[in-house]
């Protein structure tokens, strides 16, 4: 995949990297640390390591194989437990026989319903008004209820044992009819749950302002129905649960690929009904999540229940059948909207309908997520009026939940389309609309129609940028050009905005707030403990860029700790792009607690004032006279001179609650040219510009919007999980499951805009979701524009070659009728 960036940007303010980098102690070793960074000075001054383009630390041991994932943890006495799954969307349960597993070689038990039935159940944080509960067991009892629920789970010495022994599970199943529509479930009498008697799993409504007098007024209405079909997250490593219980001690550890450690630890001490005090989480290496990592799956209370009765480690590691078949999918909703507007383009109003699939059972977040659909519906625009709509549909299928972006792609694509429809029903250029709807930055902190803050933003600039990098005007000369000589060129646009940082606890199901501890080594090393649980995200090598400009050391004087409930404070963990804008503003508080509490100690020791004191170059001083920094570290330890009042050590602890959310924004654009007689599409051009705030480390960013961009262009074009009409996954394999090839991706272009965020004294907003939520509707705003003369305005997800050319001979078949 060939990659082309550009490194731009304002440079971050100067709180965000006080006075220099520091260096680490004691001094040969100082010496040798702060090399580098005096290869490059500013003013005198050692170059701030926030904003450099510096290589992440986790990388060595991830490239060289020697880092260590839930696979490969090797325990003595270890079992291994293979579930036994439905092979049937809906059906009940006649009867399990399960002698014969119990019988075969290697073979500690086999664990059904009937062992487990006293454990509590999965949970969902979801707390809607009307929202409908059913209970979901961590094995099937009495029902299974999509393709993948596990019946039982086998346990045995080897894994090899243990799979031939699940297949002698006998379960005796009476098949039931399957729900798989979510329209025609909610019209239908088939019930995926008896107990609710509905299939409407809650109603959700957003509205705001006179939207009937809105639409009254229109000039034009747009109306369109949208299909954001639904997906795998498919990260590299599949879950992974290992699980040691010592009688003794009566202590339970659990190591678990999971994106949230703490909360984890929580849900499994409540599943299995033991104190949280004996129950420690560990997260190893996770090889990707996409939010499918945010959750609490029953098989990460089956193996340590398994591991408690058995007084043995058991551990269990996904196939990647059951991962495309029982971890969450992503998106599937159905969208009517319409659009109320201005002849001159000013949307008026806007009327939604959300329905959305969430499978058979609710995950962690399940009935949470199609309502940020809502909140972000309104897009980049300014609309007088709205009402929203969204309607929850049980079905037989497995949960859909936080699938990168969760909710807020869904909604970017619903207002990105809706305006480039309005904009072809005025004859408007689809960039001129979206201009005359953009709030201007002096009207920020902005207040949406939906109900949520904007904190900053300037999305004409963004624009206006994206447009100059793509060459707008030639583009458009291309495909006047194109279309006369009977070929088929499009440009497609997607100005969007994002809800990140999450983010405040009174908008959070469980806390908002991160923690963050500092401690500063007696050898003058620094560690950070951070409630984030980074998996990819690089927050390693950024948090430590961030403490190394504090106090004036190295990124390799810094060691990032996270993941390890017996060693970190409570935290919330990482999804929603809120690692560095939450986690990373409670460790960066907390570093400056301990920068404060050093330069009083200093100050002290050289009898100065502590408000004079500078961290640079591993020194702390005035420019007249300093100390080493590890002198001012063994003075805070020795604790034989220290001011009064100044107790000794060097450590703090933050807890950092966030005001709002943060908001990034950008605009991508895209061209492309449609193969007429195939089908087919070529991007022929990708343009980003991306506003996430103040840069801790370009690289890192770029690296998260390539990878966005990917899974954007991905959904638009090729991926789609299917069940047919009986609720089988047809999509079950990578066979089937179609993944993007580096060949089928473009050249990107990027640049950023920089308007910092008041939310958090390091202006940063977020980026890991950006690149997927702006792709899709650029992607497919420019293969329908490029389609226009055909009559074609839109297609529905995945645009595979088939789709669009069956699209293309029904136009053309209609044009000649």
């Amino acid at each position: 995949m060939a990659i082309r960036s550009r490194k731009t940007g304002k440079p971050a303010p100067r709180q965000m990297a006080p006075q220099g980098t520091l260096a680490r102690a004691p001094k040969k070793a100082a010496e040798r640390g702060i090399a580098a960074a005096q290869k490059s000075r500013t003013n005198g001054r050692p170059e701030p390591w926030v904003g450099r383009r510096y290589l992440r630390k986790e990388d060595p041991r991830l490239i060289q194989g020697i880092s260590h994932y839930a696979d490969d943890l090797r325990l003595p006495g270890m079992l291994h437990c293979v579930f036994v799954r439905s092979p049937h969307a809906y059906a009940r349960i006649a009867g399990i026989h399960t002698g014969a597993a119990r019988s075969s070689p290697g073979v500690v038990a086999v664990y059904t319903a009937s062992d487990t039935k006293a454990l509590g159940v999965v949970p969902c944080a979801g707390a809607l008004p009307d929202l409908k509960i059913p209970r979901h067991p961590v094995l099937a009892e009495g029902h299974v209820r999509h393709v993948g629920e596990p019946v039982a789970a086998v346990i045995a010495e080897d894994l090899y044992q243990a799979r031939d022994a699940a297949e002698k599970v006998q379960v005796e199943y009476d098949p039931l009819p399957a729900v798989v529509d979510p329209e025609k479930a909610l019209a239908g009498t088939n019930f995926v749950h008896a107990s609710v008697k509905s299939n409407q799993a809650f109603t959700h409504q957003l509205k705001n302002g006179d939207v009937d007098a809105a639409f009254s007024r229109a000039d034009r209405v747009v109306k369109a129905r949208f299909v954001n079909q639904r997906l795998a997250p498919v990260s590299m490593e599949t879950r992974g649960v290992v699980a040691q219980y010592l009688p003794g001690e009566k202590t339970l550890t659990v190591w678990s690929s999971t994106q949230i450690p703490h909360l984890l630890k929580t849900q499994v001490a409540l599943i299995l009904g033991v104190p949280e005090t004996h129950v420690r989480v560990v997260t190893p290496e996770v090889g990707g999540g996409f939010g499918s990592k945010l959750n609490v799956y029953r098989e990460e209370a089956v193996v340590p229940f398994a591991a408690m009765q058995l007084g043995r480690p058991v551990k269990w590691s996904e196939s990647r059948r059951e991962n495309i078949a029982a971890t969450i999918h992503g998106r599937d909703q159905i969208n009517y909207v319409e659009l109320a507007l201005k002849k001159n383009g000013t949307i008026l109003g806007m009327r939604a309908r959300v329905i959305s699939d969430l499978g058979a059972y609710h995950q962690l977040l399940t009935p949470i997520i199609p309502t940020l659909t809502a909140l972000l519906i309104s897009g980049c625009y300014k609309i007088g009026a709205l009402q929203c709509d969204v309607v929850g549909v049980f079905t037989n299928k497995m949960a859909t939940d936080a699938y990168r972006g969760a909710g807020r792609p869904e909604a970017t694509y619903i207002i990105e389309r809706m305006v480039d429809l309005a904009a072809r029903e005025l004859n408007l250029d689809p960039a001129e609309i979206r201009r005359r709807n953009f709030p201007k930055p002096r009207e920020y902190p902005f207040a949406t129609i939906t109900g949520i803050t904007y904190d900053s933003g300037n999305y004409e600039n963004a624009m206006k940028k994206a447009l100059e990098l793509a060459g707008y005007s030639r583009l458009r000369a291309r495909q006047k050009d194109a279309w006369k000589r009977g070929k088929y060129y499009g440009v497609g646009l997607s100005t969007y905005v994002e809800i990140c940082a999450m983010g405040p606890s009174t908008a959070m199901p469980a806390g908002g707030w991160e923690s963050g501890t500092v401690r500063v080594e007696p050898t003058g090393k620094i560690t950070v403990l951070t409630g984030a649980s980074p998996h990819g995200q690089g927050q390693e090598t950024t948090f430590a860029q961030i403490v190394a400009d504090i106090f004036g050391l190295t990124p390799d004087d810094v060691n990032i700790v996270h993941g390890d409930t017996a060693a970190v404070p409570y935290g919330i963990g990482t999804f929603g792009s809120r690692a560095t804008a939450v986690g990373g503003t409670a460790m960066y508080i907390a570093a400056q607690k301990v920068k404060a509490k050093m330069a009083a100690i200093a100050a002290h020791l050289l009898g100065e004032k502590a408000a004079a004191m500078n961290f640079s170059a591993g020194r702390v001083g005035t420019k007249k006279k300093s100390l080493g920094f590890g002198e001012v570290v063994g003075a805070a330890y020795v604790a034989r001179n220290l001011p009064p009042g100044v107790e000794p050590g060097l450590e703090a602890t933050h807890f950092f609650e966030p005001s709002n959310f943060t908001f990034p924004f950008g605009t991508h654009v895209v061209s492309c040219e449609v193969d007429a007689e195939t089908g087919h599409i070529r991007i022929d051009k990708y343009v980003a510009v991306d506003d996430c705030g103040n840069v801790i480390n370009p690289l890192l960013v770029e690296g998260q919007i390539h990878g966005g961009i990917v899974q954007g262009v991905s959904q638009a074009l090729f991926e789609e999980v299917i069940y047919n009409e009986d609720g089988q996954l047809v999509t079950g394999t990578l066979m089937d499951y179609s993944m993007p090839k580096a060949a089928q991706v473009p050249e990107f272009i990027l640049e950023r805009t920089c308007t910092p965020s008041p939310v958090n004294p390091m202006g940063v907003k977020g980026v890991g979701e950006a690149g997927t939520i702006a792709s899709t509707p650029a992607v497919v705003n420019a293969v329908c524009d490029a389609l226009r003369p055909l009559g074609i305005t839109h297609i529905d997800m995945p645009l595979k070659p088939e789709k669009v050319w069956r699209a293309i001979q029904q136009a053309r078949a209609a044009a000649a009728s």
